[in-house]
């Protein structure tokens, strides 16, 4: 869909695409072969501190795939822990690309631990990147998003329904739960809907086989969900067809959360 006189292709930044098998980069690669320009931001050094590490060269690579697709495609290095972050990386978008219809927040600061064990550091942490960076985030998106494009301004975070066990992120996630309905309603005006995605579990190399096993046991439809999945509903959320689903908390799990 055109945006402006200047571009044929709408401009979408995601975070949390920092590997090609993360959720955040099969939607970036979705929205680049559907017609978007993408910018994608990462952090090397949180990759770098977990079991995964980090991936040399990863970024660009992956930018020459969106390139392929017909897209522009802009790296973002930055680290959403540090408050002026967010604006600054959307200032880096819109000089790179244009004016940015959708902001899609995949990333996440993710360290296992209990109530019991979970140190002040890492809770604040967690906040840090999860919570406070999505809301300036938004913030920083919202304040830049252009009159000409109302109605088609996107806001997607993914959550989480984590809780006993994993302390600091699913807390972290239940806030930002509340910061993204409280943006379908404030962000309405300026023609910006604001959604949420559960992914249930995926496995983009965290997980042992005997959890993927276990947890692909307690799903409806008997498999793990795919990045894919994810980015197929996050695709049907940024289009024109989506654009009167606000404030919701959609479950693309295949039924993992029903307790089977």
């Amino acid at each position: 869909m055109d945006i402006d006189a200047r571009s044929s292709r709408p401009v979408v930044f995601v975070t949390g695409a920092s590997r090609p098998g993360s959720i955040g980069a099969a939607i970036a690669r979705n929205q680049a072969s559907l017609g978007w320009d993408v910018a994608f931001a990462f952090w090397d050094d949180y990759d770098a501190a977990m079991p995964w590490g980090a991936e040399a060269n990863a970024h660009d690579e992956f930018a020459d795939e969106l390139r392929a697709l017909g897209a522009r495609a802009l790296p973002v290095a930055v680290d959403l822990s540090h408050p002026e972050s967010p604006a600054l990386a959307v200032n880096r978008v819109r000089a790179g690309l244009g004016p940015i219809q959708a902001v899609v927040a995949s990333h996440a600061h993710s360290v296992d631990s209990g109530l019991l064990d979970t140190t002040v550091d890492a809770f604040d942490a967690h906040f840090a990147v999860n919570t406070r960076g999505t809301w300036l985030l938004m913030k920083a998106f919202a304040e830049q998003f252009p009159s000409e494009l109302s109605g088609l301004g996107r806001i997607i975070a993914l959550t989480s329904d984590h809780t006993a066990h994993n302390l600091p992120y699913g807390a972290s996630k239940g806030a930002l739960d509340r910061i993204v309905k409280a943006a379908a309603v404030e962000l309405g005006q300026r023609g910006i809907t604001a959604n949420l995605v559960n992914p249930g579990p995926i496995d983009t190399g965290w997980m042992t086989p005997d959890l993927a096993e276990s947890l692909a046991a307690e799903t409806a439809l008997g498999r793990l969900g795919r990045p894919e999945d994810t980015a197929d509903l996050v695709a049907f959320l940024l289009s024109e067809s989506g654009g009167w689903i606000n404030g919701q908390l959609l479950h693309s799990n295949g039924g993992f959360h029903l307790g089977v």
